[in-house]
């Protein structure tokens, strides 16, 4: 089970992201992000600190999402990931893609 909510903050959105990032996921991911850019959020920060597991699907959703954000002249950052996901992005080396960042203010910097 997966639960996705978007937190207003100060020049950027933060999605959320708690569960598992599978396929039974992914399309509510991707819908949230939708719904995010189209309320006009450009800039997104992904918080994954509350995401347990990813499989490709949550891999594909990922990458569907930064491809949405930038066709929207924006972009979408990764804040807090942990060490399972970490190790999925690296695995399959989206870590040069999704650069994680310590958390959602330094994603939104993109420090």
């Amino acid at each position: 089970m997966i639960e996705v909510w978007i937190e207003e903050r100060d020049g950027f959105a933060e999605v959320v992201v708690e569960g598992r990032l599978n396929v039974t996921g992914a399309g509510e991911l991707r819908a949230k992000v939708a719904e995010a850019i189209a309320g006009g959020h450009r800039l997104l920060v992904m918080n994954l600190r509350k995401t347990e597991f990813m499989d490709s699907s949550g891999l594909g959703a990922l990458v569907g999402c930064l491809k949405a954000a930038r066709e929207a002249g924006g972009d979408l950052r990764l804040a807090q990931v942990g060490e399972r996901v970490g190790a999925v992005l690296k695995l399959t080396s989206l870590d040069r893609v999704f650069v994680p960042h310590e958390d959602a203010a330094d994603a939104a910097k993109g420090e």
